[in-house]
């Protein structure tokens, strides 16, 4: 364990912390008025003493808590710091061990970027829609626009409210879990979620090219494809490095451009619908694995706002509603243009694939309003990229905060962002960006499927274990009505497990594995002090309502 001394400002009492491996003791001290910089105090089989001052009343919160460790301790538990979450690490921050103790890292997001960010990070237009009319036909399609919300969408939303202000900081679902299942398996969680959100940044540029390569042919393949590809990524996640704020207000004017084509074609089509196109199916021909995928895909990733809630302006209150415009955004977004598309054509069932909608554009109102649906796609998927970049690399920075990753995630930028897991992001999205639109679903999809079930019990088991805890926004439903919500997404979540092909489920399993191995290895360098790790002294403090019910978080 690197040796480190902290110093606060006003000192009165010194507090040792004898660390051993991942546990750690509290002892009160008397100490002069200024300590100097002299090497930390190490014992004879070589253990380090951490030192930090403060003062007379924190002592005695020190005191009181290094009893209630001390009681986690005897149970079992590695739980050491004090604040949920915690891994073991001393909850203190190194003076030349950590990244500066910053209150506030640039402009807060207010309401309207927010809103604008979790459109992005679910669904940034109908672009990708068109599969679901091809796997069902128009009125499987519409029900699953309409239905789908209610069993996956609107629960999920609401725990990510209830959670994000229950943990308002970055790190998002990696916190929760870590909180109710313990930090091996909130290792597993960001590890899964980081991996299906890199995957899913991956088919941005392939839909982007997809939609652009009907008027430019030259970018259906080869080298022009792939400079397009590494170009895009490099300019993207440019204006990430540049800071949340510019990238919250980007989204807001790319989202704006990219419906207002769609609400053109449906006042155009008007004269064209035929009410009876929407009632068309076969539901002996669905491919229900497509089918299922395709409403999966455009309709999950709600919780990812999570990861940015350290970067909201008061986030108990603008997270819930920034929530429930975006689901009302989403829905509105998928079922305007399916509605325009079925009802104002003769179907072509086949030739409904990612980037139809612009022949649409092209049958219903002309040239112009096919480049500006083909632009509006460009768009999208632009912001689409940014803002899951951005939840991506926040949540590294938030696992860095709580000690899970190496401290060097957790340094910003000077506008304030997380540079290492910007760039660590943009090599995945480059490495991936080579497989199929189908293939990319697939996969993110599996392994995006086993966090939502972590979520899910750490959701449930924080309401049995810590039901006093602060939440600014709580579920009206007690804890068995809380188990009843997470039932039918679960046994979605079973049946899109199922239906996935043996080749997607090989390699997602093999990721999975890739994290249950990576864990056990960061957890020894961090023994062994190859790398250097810290844990902020900035995170939120929700014990309080815990230690009032006298519950302990094992």
């Amino acid at each position: 364990m690197a040796a480190a001394v902290e110093i606060s400002k006003r000192s009165s009492s010194v507090v040792v912390s004898q660390i051993h491996g991942d546990d750690a003791s509290s002892i009160d001290i008397p100490t002069p008025q200024k300590i100097t910089g002299s090497p930390p105090a190490v014992d004879a089989d070589g253990t380090v003493l951490k030192v930090a001052v403060a003062d007379d009343a924190q002592t005695q919160t020190s005191s009181h808590q290094t009893t209630h460790d001390q009681k986690l301790r005897n149970g079992g538990s590695e739980q050491t710091s004090n604040t949920m979450g915690g891994n073991g690490a001393a909850d203190y921050v190194g003076i030349s061990e950590g990244p500066p103790r910053v209150v506030n890292h640039g402009r807060k997001l207010s309401v309207l970027p927010l809103v604008f960010l979790i459109f992005y990070e679910v669904s940034g237009g109908p672009f990708g829609i068109e599969d679901s009319v091809n796997a069902a036909g128009p009125l499987l399609a519409l029900a699953g626009f309409l239905i789908f919300p209610l069993i996956w969408s609107v629960p999920e939303a609401l725990i990510t409210a209830e959670m994000g202000t229950m943990f308002p900081e970055n790190g998002g679902y990696v916190v929760w879990v870590s909180s109710a299942l313990g930090p091996f398996w909130g290792f597993q969680q960001g590890w899964m979620k980081w991996l299906s959100g890199v995957i899913d940044n991956a088919l941005y540029p392939v839909l982007f090219l997809d939609y652009l390569k009907s008027g430019i042919p030259a970018l259906g393949g080869g080298l022009p494809r792939v400079m397009a590809v590494l170009a895009l990524t490099i300019v993207l996640t440019y204006m990430n490095y540049r800071g949340l704020t510019i990238v919250g207000w980007v989204a807001v004017l790319l989202g704006v451009f990219s419906i207002l084509p769609f609400v053109v074609m449906g006042f155009i089509s008007i004269p064209k619908l035929r009410p009876k196109r929407w009632l068309v199916a076969d539901i002996h021909n669905v491919d229900w694995n497509l089918y299922l995928n395709t409403l999966f895909w455009n309709l999950n990733y709600w919780d990812s706002i999570s990861t940015l809630a350290g970067e909201v302006e008061n986030p108990q209150k603008t997270l819930p509603k920034a929530l429930f415009y975006a689901l009302i955004h989403v829905i509105l977004g998928y079922l305007f243009p399916l509605l325009t598309g079925t009802g104002a054509i003769p179907l072509r069932q086949d030739l409904w694939t990612d980037g139809y909608f612009s022949d649409i554009a092209m049958i219903v109102g002309g040239v112009w309003l096919r480049w500006w649906i083909q632009g509006a796609a460009a768009m999208s998927n632009m912001g689409m990229f940014m803002a899951e970049m951005s939840s991506d690399s926040f949540q590294l920075l938030g696992m860095a905060e709580r000690g899970m990753l190496p401290e060097l995630f957790a340094r910003r930028s000077r506008y304030g962002t997380p540079l290492v897991g910007i760039l660590f992001s943009a090599s995945g999205v480059l490495l991936l960006s080579w497989l199929s639109f189908q293939e990319i679903v697939a996969a993110e999809n599996f392994l995006y499927c086993f966090g939502m079930i972590l979520e899910f019990i750490a959701f449930v088991r924080l309401r049995i274990i810590a039901p006093a805890a602060p939440r600014p926004y709580k579920i009206p439903v007690g804890t068995f009505g809380a188990i009843l919500m997470c039932v039918p997404p679960t046994i979605l979540i079973c049946v899109v497990l199922a239906l996935s092909s043996l080749k997607v489920m090989i390699v997602s399993l093999a990721a999975v594995v890739i994290g249950l191995i990576l864990q056990p290895c960061i957890k020894h360098s961090k023994k062994k002090s190859w790398l250097r790790f810290s844990v902020s002294s900035n995170l939120p403090d929700i014990h309080a309502g815990i230690h009032e019910n006298e519950t302990l978080i094992i």
